[in-house]
């Protein structure tokens, strides 16, 4: 089937404005407070922690600045283990190398594409001290985070949320980011809400919100000059990025709903194929679907081959693999991604631990990035567009 291509690229996530935006950043400008004070600052610090329900917000330059403080917080040294996501982007896991650790990977269950609650108790039982678990939402999904939450609680361990891509979703009628000691939520370009950069500490906490702060702005003492009793980070957000935010929270229930509606499509039109959208546990998980996917039957895989930077495939009739549908997606000129490749595969990570729910059990996260992948999800995409993106799915496999 011959599917025209699109005249403008249809994205995968990019970011949409509405105008608000603009009126914060003027007001920043025109007032002059364009670093890292500023009115915008205090306003979407209170209107985050009035809408995930948190008492204090730390805005930060990025999500993975958030992620660092999270895990000074939780006194993470040298040589220690952390037990993380396997299925993540590498924004997860580095400040843990940042402050020493070392990361332990933790497999990742089917029903929901995150972290495993029972392969972190066989973790436990494999390295008991171990002191602080990060758990994340893939793609907007939230993770069973009570039981993971109450398997770090038997044995004495914070938890860190990584929320970078679930701002806006629920887990049991609460918001994610809520979840961990700290919890760090994104505003990069391509989230749900953005700031073109920008990320958040989250927490309860009122003494750790006042050193992640302190540490953000370069850990300056209470001096009349420029003193320093620890290392601090340039990582506070600038009240332009923060004016930026301030616009887009006013829509992130309205993004939510877009989103839903993508997915909805993807998986009507998908209904009479060997596929299925990325999961989530109806009645307990609200996602806020920041990007959708899917995975292909494993009979339904045509033959698929990947290096560390390549990848090919045997076309066969009515099977298809990632590999070909990324292509068939690119040759219309829409983007799509495949499944974030799990940390415990990747070269730099390659001699630490992973950890499977059973001894020998197969890997579910390998699995999954063999045979999902991301579908175009932007916002703007129309109705008509994503019937041509069906389409071409459809059509790999014919």
């Amino acid at each position: 089937m011959d599917i025209k291509p699109f005249d403008k690229k249809v994205w995968l996530s990019s970011p949409t404005m509405h105008g608000e935006e603009l009126e914060y950043v003027t007001e920043a400008y025109n007032t002059n407070w364009v670093s890292t004070v500023g009115e915008n600052i205090n306003v979407i610090e209170k209107e985050i922690c009035e809408y995930t329900g948190v008492s204090r917000a730390v805005a930060l330059s990025c999500g993975t600045a958030a992620l660092h403080l999270a895990i000074k917080l939780s006194g993470v040294k040298a040589g220690d283990r952390v037990f993380c996501t396997d299925v993540t982007f590498g924004a997860t896991v580095n400040p843990v190398v940042y402050e020493g650790g070392i990361p332990v990977f933790i497999d990742t269950e089917y029903g929901t594409w995150n972290m495993c609650p029972e392969a972190l108790r066989r973790a436990f039982e494999l390295y008991p001290d171990v002191k602080v678990v990060i758990a994340v939402n893939l793609y907007g999904t939230p993770a069973r985070l009570d039981e993971i939450r109450e398997i770090c609680r038997e044995h004495g361990a914070t938890l860190i949320e990584d929320a970078a891509e679930s701002l806006g979703a629920t887990y049991k009628g609460r918001q994610t980011g809520t979840f961990g000691k700290y919890n760090a939520i994104s505003f990069n370009g391509n989230k749900i809400i953005t700031g073109s950069s920008g990320g958040m500490l989250l927490t309860d906490c009122d003494e750790a919100a006042a050193r992640a702060r302190k540490w953000s702005t370069q850990s300056r003492d209470n001096a009349p000059w420029y003193q320093h009793t620890e290392l601090g980070y340039n990582y506070r957000m600038s009240n332009i990025i923060a004016g930026m935010v301030r616009g887009q929270l006013i829509y992130l229930d309205k993004h939510v709903a877009r989103k839903k509606h993508i997915y909805e499509r993807y998986k009507a039109g998908f209904s009479d194929l060997p596929v299925s959208m990325n999961p989530y546990i109806e009645g307990e998980m609200q996602p806020n679907f920041w990007l959708s996917c899917l995975i292909i039957d494993k009979d339904a895989m045509c033959p698929q081959q990947r290096s560390d930077c390549e990848a090919s495939y045997i076309p066969q009739s009515g099977k298809s693999c990632p590999t070909q549908i990324l292509e068939a997606l690119a040759a219309i000129n829409a983007e799509g991604r495949p499944i974030w490749k799990p940390m415990h595969l990747q070269p730099i990570f390659s001699g630490c631990d992973f950890v499977t729910k059973e001894q020998g059990s197969a890997d579910v996260g390998a699995d999954i990035f063999a045979r999902g992948l991301c579908l175009p999800s932007d916002i703007k995409m129309t109705d008509e567009e994503q019937d041509r993106i069906i389409a071409a799915v459809r059509a790999c496999f014919e």
